[in-house]
Parts: structure tokens; sequence; C-alpha cells
């Protein structure tokens, strides 16, 4: 009894090695790499997303940032009624709400509707130009984790077919067919985790220049109100 006890203790000590060592012999772009002919349209979706998170968050960081004395230079000038240097400075700068209310200057004279009116419709445009390919973000976080699955399923089907058609069920064999097919799942869904999260920041980043768009409409409409020198 004692002999057959140490005889597995000893077979599961080597198996116990050589697993290690097998598992250390594999790198990260190895276990990648096994992943089949399904893991470049996921690269290729990762790369995409970089591209637009990259490319929307430029965008999105230049259209926030505004002289914070913009408004008080133009509520200055149209309080002491120069016009003309107003329009100068939202011309010459290069910012949504420059844009809005560069609207609203060319609308003076109109009912305080109408010029509202014209500066939301700019507003809206505004909103458009930074909001533009973010919804891609949105669909690569869907289509890589379905991308992923595919992949698993194709690899499933494959390993056990060839166990179909040649007779031959070993544990260690499934197992490590298994976890290779699996690699594609985990791929897309650290992809789609990814560009979530690129979605979810870049609208936040939308919404406080939308916040900013909205606060210097008011403070224009309100200094159209106030009794001019």
């Amino acid at each position: 009894m004692f002999l057959l006890y140490q005889a597995l203790t000893d077979t599961m000590q080597q198996v116990a090695t050589q697993a290690g060592a097998t598992a250390k012999s594999i790198n990260l772009w190895e276990l990648i790499a096994q992943g089949g002919v399904l893991m470049i349209p996921l690269a290729l979706l990762l790369v995409v997303a970089v591209y637009f998170f990259v490319e929307r968050n430029i965008a999105i960081n230049k259209a926030s940032r505004i002289d914070p004395n913009f408004m008080n230079i133009v509520r200055d000038h149209i309080m002491n009624g120069n016009i003309t240097a107003a329009r100068s400075l939202t011309k010459n700068t290069d910012h949504p709400v420059a844009r809005i209310i560069d609207k609203g200057l060319q609308r003076l004279g109109k009912p305080i509707d109408a010029i509202e009116k014209s500066m939301e419709n700019v507003g809206r445009i505004e909103m458009y130009n930074m909001e533009r390919n973010i919804n891609v973000l949105s669909m690569i976080a869907g289509m890589a984790p379905m991308f992923g699955f595919l992949g698993t399923i194709i690899g499933m089907i494959q390993m056990f077919y060839e166990i179909n058609t040649s007779g031959r069920f070993e544990l260690n064999t499934i197992a490590g067919g298994i976890y290779v097919k699996m690699i594609t799942s985990a791929t897309g869904l650290i992809i789609g985790l990814v560009s979530y999260l690129f979605y979810n920041y870049l609208n936040t980043q939308v919404d406080k220049t939308a916040n900013k768009m909205e606060v210097a409409t008011a403070e224009f409409l309100d200094t159209l109100q106030e009794p001019h020198k």
C-alpha cells in the first residue's frame, strides 16, 4: 500500500512539474497567436477604438478650452454699444461658444426668441461636431465580445469534430483545446470593456462642454436685456 501511495505521489509531482514548465514556456504573444484567425478582426476593432478615442478626445478638449474672460469681454463690448468689436472677437475665436455668440450678434435687432432660436440651432450643430464618431466606440463595445464568443464557438466546434473523427478523448487535449479557444472570448471582453470606458469618458467631456455653451448662451441673452450705455 505504501509503495502504491508513493508511486501515485511521484506521478502527481511529475505531472505538476511538467504543467508548470509548460505554463512558464508560453508568453503573452504566443497565447494571443493561438486565438485563431478571429484575433485579426478583434485587433482591428481595438485599433479603431483607440484611434477614434484619441481623435475625439483631442477635438473635445480643444472645444472645451476658452478664455475665462471671453464672455466678460463680449458683455463689455455690448454694454458699450461696440458690436463691431464684439463680432471681431467672436470671429477670431475658434470655439463653439464663440460661434454661438457670433450667431446671436448677427441677429441683434430681432425679437429675443428669434435670437435664442438661432443660437440653439448653432449649438446643435456644434454638439453634432463634438459627438461625431463617438457612437463607433459604443458599437465596438457591443461587437468585440460577440466576435470573441464567435471565435470560441468555432474553436469548440473544430475541437469536438476532431475528437469525433479521431476517436481520441484525452483530458489534457480537451483542457488545452478549451483554454486556447477561450482566448478570443477574453480578448473580445477586454476590448469591449475598454471601448465602453472610452465611450462614457468622451460623453462626460461632451456634457461638460455643452454646459459651458448653455451658460454662455444664457449670459448673452441676459446681457441683451440689460440697459445699454
